[in-house]
């Protein structure tokens, strides 16, 4: 393995290397948000057709990820010229994938029955993830190529995380403001700008082929398994409350619709705000104990909103910022953890995007992963939505605060085996 460029991570230099990531978060969550509406409203298309084509498309999306991978080892293997013309070609195709989703030709929205939209739909959709995770999982190994310490590597995916949900929060309200086209014309000019800025920050030297990069390669060091599973579980945990957090929010605490944005805004500002504390957490304690007291705060917020009732709208919304705080350790620690697994294990400037990819998948799986365990237990456990009954919010409250929190102090349980006690990270 050859030695890489390395300069120290100023905020400044951190900031520009994951500026990237808030027009990557523009095709992620609010897509899911947006695109039901959208087709519902103005082309009058069947919800059950379009989730189908969502599932399908994320389905697709999530599998290519370890060859999307391997392909990023290849390009980064062959130049960085490489890698410059291969993530611009897949900034271009996710704004068309974009663009073409929201604002699909007239014949193909004429045509009865709505078969040629749906089709069109998933084109469009599948072409704006793989973009997406192409670019994504691109960026994401040229910081693992950049090594560091640990707080180093936890400043560089701290900018980077906190800079999508900054991405999230602007895709999510920009459609009502400026409209879609308005919106699409803002991703294109941030991925842009975005790509121009990652490129000048920081510039390794050009990589020699590694032999090593297998699609396989990751599976066989117990470290990455053990880590991958202590993220898939703590992933599901933080999962399962944003996929049934609405239905918390309308039938247990009964909020006011007015209210109902605030509980996610809160907590998403709480989790950017919270980054430079949890910074300063892993240079004090290390990676895993910063990642542990994230954990063991969310799990004890979580035991505070199982004693909420009706009206109890304060203490939710201060949960709801604590949970946030909680979630700024999920954003900082886990990325840095794999790059200082890969670059302990030898593959530095070798092998880093197969890594990737399949981090990127297992980050994917833990939202479709929530919905598939969640959402059935409250339909077996006697929950519907709108009814207030005791055996419904019962059944709300295990799915809601019980599970997250058995699947948190697994992953925690994990941690504390797998990397404090044994010290592997």
């Amino acid at each position: 393995m050859r030695a890489l460029t390395s300069p120290l991570f100023s905020h400044a230099h951190s900031a520009g290397a994951g500026l990237l990531g808030l027009p990557l978060a523009f095709v992620a969550l609010p897509v899911y948000v947006h695109l039901p509406h959208w087709y519902a409203t103005e082309f009058c298309v069947s919800l059950t057709a379009l989730g189908l084509v969502l599932m399908l498309s994320r389905l697709s999306d999530a599998l290519i990820d370890p060859w999307l991978g391997r392909m990023s080892d290849r390009l980064y293997a062959h130049s960085i010229s490489a890698v410059q013309m291969a993530s611009a070609l897949s900034a271009f195709l996710m704004v068309c994938g974009f663009v073409g989703l929201f604002f699909p030709p007239s014949q193909v929205i004429q045509e009865p029955g709505h078969t040629r939209l749906l089709w069109w739909a998933a084109g469009m959709l599948t072409l704006s993830h793989w973009a997406y995770s192409a670019l994504g999982i691109m960026h994401q190994s040229w910081a693992a190529m950049l090594g560091g310490d640990a707080v180093q590597r936890s400043r560089l995916v701290a900018w980077r995380e906190g800079l999508a949900l900054l991405g999230v929060m602007l895709a999510s309200v920009m459609p009502s403001l400026i409209g879609m086209g308005g919106t699409a014309g803002f991703l294109a000019a941030a991925l842009f700008v975005g790509w121009v800025v990652w490129f000048q920050g920081f510039r390794p030297q050009p990589l020699s082929h590694s032999d090593h990069a297998a699609w396989n390669l990751p599976w066989r060091f117990s470290a990455f398994r053990q880590l991958l599973c202590v993220f898939l579980l703590n992933g599901v945990a933080s999962a399962v409350p944003a996929t049934l957090v609405m239905f918390f929010v309308q039938d247990r605490i009964q909020a006011p619709q007015a209210l109902q944005p605030w509980f996610l805004a809160v907590y998403f500002l709480a989790g950017a705000a919270s980054l430079p504390l949890w910074l300063n957490a892993v240079a004090r304690w290390g990676l895993p104990r910063a990642w542990l007291l994230g954990m063991a705060l969310s799990v004890v917020t979580f035991a505070g909103v199982s004693m909420l009732t009706a009206g109890d709208v304060f203490w939710f919304l201060l949960a709801c910022g604590l949970s946030g705080l909680a979630l700024g350790a999920d954003l900082a620690v886990p990325g840095a953890m794999l790059n200082g697994l890969i670059d302990r294990l030898g593959f530095r400037g070798q092998s880093e995007g197969v890594f990737m990819g399949w981090w990127s998948l297992a980050t994917k799986l833990n939202l479709a992963l929530s919905a598939g365990f969640a959402l059935p237990l409250l339909g077996l456990w006697g929950y519907a939505p709108g009814q207030a009954g005791a055996q419904g919010l019962q059944a709300l409250t295990l799915a809601y605060v019980v599970l997250p929190c058995a699947l948190k102090l697994c992953a925690a349980m994990g941690l504390y085996l797998f990397f404090i006690r044994q010290r592997k990270a």
